[in-house]
């Protein structure tokens, strides 16, 4: 060994966000004259640098180079002691490394990011908001978790009430709101609310929040109940308590025997309307009609037209109109259910189906394909019990629902998940996709091969458990 090596000092602190610096002495024992290369190595060596990186010595001369450490403010800067090293090379003799190591005391740091969501529930008798907490210090944190408003209106459920989060991690407390009142008729009432998430010794972090109770029954329902019970009683006082006043005009008249001084009249008898006939739906055909007529004297007719509801428009029905067009192509058709507006009409090959900006999610897809050999999916959905932070897929796929057939996944339930994200593949050919997740701009597109391909399959969306799909694109190619 040709190199002496001394840290100056050889154990630091440093608090993370901030730097520090450490001093390494060399000299260089050897008879020639020699250069020598630094690198930081260890779990710290990202945020360590060597000033200058080279250093050349004479025999028996002395140098000093400077090591800055500069931990980050992050959860990845592991407080307590980390050891490190330098790697010191000689150009002269690569072989003879030496690896002087130190100590350095990175300071603990707390700081917890909580939101609640959504920020906004509704519920006539309760509302179930989740409240997520994130731990972005270097320590691990507990906490507590408790809730409050004015005038004590709310009665607060929360699971559960103490957390322990290491660096880095989340956790979500699962929260339900309670009205102290319940409101049977009227408009709907805002209740603000606040969870706090206390930790000891620190100030509290308070979490604000809105609970819209609804009336249990609408104020326009109470006020149609009452009219129709006033006009139930005022017909039923008409009814018993009139009596109409009924007198004969007629009068007596002689007539002779075998005479008669009014002429007979055609005896006139109306025959019963046809029954009305009922049209099936796929054939099309005029609007049907119902005839009914007299013989006899007056020959008048009388004519009832019923309108059939038109068929909703489905990604099939769009599907098989591309296909009449251009039956040698690959075609794939698409139409989203969002949240509070229903299905929207479906659009192919490429167009935007769901909402941007509107901060609303999907509940259910319906698709259908062309010239690909089919189609299978499955989802991808929000779950209320998830203790990783992430969503949970449906159980089972959907069979291989061939070319021109409507495909559906998700549902349309009011209290049955959206969907985060979900899966699909085709026979032949590739699939490709992009999606517009909450909060997100558009991802990049994406393209599979065919099912035979180890089973290859085109994932639209997120796995986040608070995010979901608002709106996605699909195309299908040879």
């Amino acid at each position: 060994m040709s190199l002496w090596t001394s840290l100056e000092p050889a154990s630091a602190t440093v608090d993370p966000g901030s730097s520090t610096r450490v001093r390494l002495r060399l000299r260089n024992t050897g008879d020639v004259v020699d250069e020598y290369r630094f690198e930081p190595v260890g779990p710290i060596a990202p945020w360590t640098t060597v000033e200058p990186p080279m250093l050349r010595l004479y025999p028996g001369t002395t140098g000093t180079v400077d090591l800055t450490f500069a931990p980050p403010r992050t959860p990845d800067a592991t407080a307590g002691p980390n050891p490190y090293a330098v790697r010191i090379t000689p150009t002269e003799h690569p072989e003879a490394v030496t690896v002087p190591e130190g100590n350095l005391t990175i300071t603990p740091f707390t700081e917890l990011r909580a939101e609640l969501v959504p920020p906004t529930v509704k519920g006539r008798f309760r509302g179930r908001p989740k409240l997520a907490i994130d731990n972005l210090g270097n320590t691990k944190l507990t906490a507590s978790v408790s809730g409050s408003d004015n005038g004590d209106q709310l009665a607060y459920d929360l699971h559960p009430g103490n957390v322990q989060i290491e660096p880095g991690r989340a956790a979500f407390v699962n929260a339900t709101l309670k009205p102290r009142r319940i409101i049977w008729f009227g408009p709907k009432e805002q209740r603000p609310y606040r969870l706090t998430v206390q930790r000891s010794g620190l100030k509290p972090e308070p979490v604000d929040g809105t609970y819209i109770q609804r009336g249990f029954l609408p104020r326009w329902l109470a006020t149609l109940f009452g009219t129709l019970m006033a006009l139930a009683v005022t017909f039923a006082l008409i009814w018993f308590n009139y009596k109409p006043h009924v007198g004969s005009l007629a009068q007596e008249q002689t007539v002779e025997a075998g005479v008669s001084s009014i002429a007979p009249s055609p005896s006139t008898t109306p025959t019963p309307p046809p029954a009305p006939t009922e049209t099936p739906a796929a054939a099309p055909a005029a609007d049907p009609t119902t005839e009914a007529a007299g013989n006899g004297g007056g020959g008048g007719g009388a004519t009832a037209t019923v309108t059939a509801k038109p068929k909703q428009d489905t990604a099939a029905t769009a599907v098989n109109r591309l296909a009449a067009d251009d039956p040698s192509g690959r075609h794939i058709c698409y139409r989203s259910y969002v949240q509070g507006s229903g299905w929207q009409k479906p659009v192919c090959d490429g167009t935007m189906s769901g909402t941007v900006g509107k901060n609303v999610p999907i509940k259910a897809i319906n698709l259908a394909v062309y010239g690909v050999q089919g189609s299978a999916a499955n989802w991808f959905h929000y779950d209320s019990q998830s203790t990783n932070g992430q969503g949970t897929w449906y159980p089972n796929w959907t069979a291989i629902i061939a070319d021109g057939k409507d495909n559906y996944i998700g549902s349309t339930k009011a209290a049955d998940p959206y969907i985060e994200g979900f899966a699909f593949n085709v026979g032949s050919g590739q699939s490709c996709s992009s999606a517009k997740v909450r909060d997100h701009d558009w991802g990049d597109q994406w393209c599979k091969g065919a099912r035979s391909d180890n089973n290859a399959l085109d994932f639209v969306g997120t796995l986040d458990n608070t995010l979901w799909l608002e709106a996605f694109k699909l195309t299908v190619t040879p």
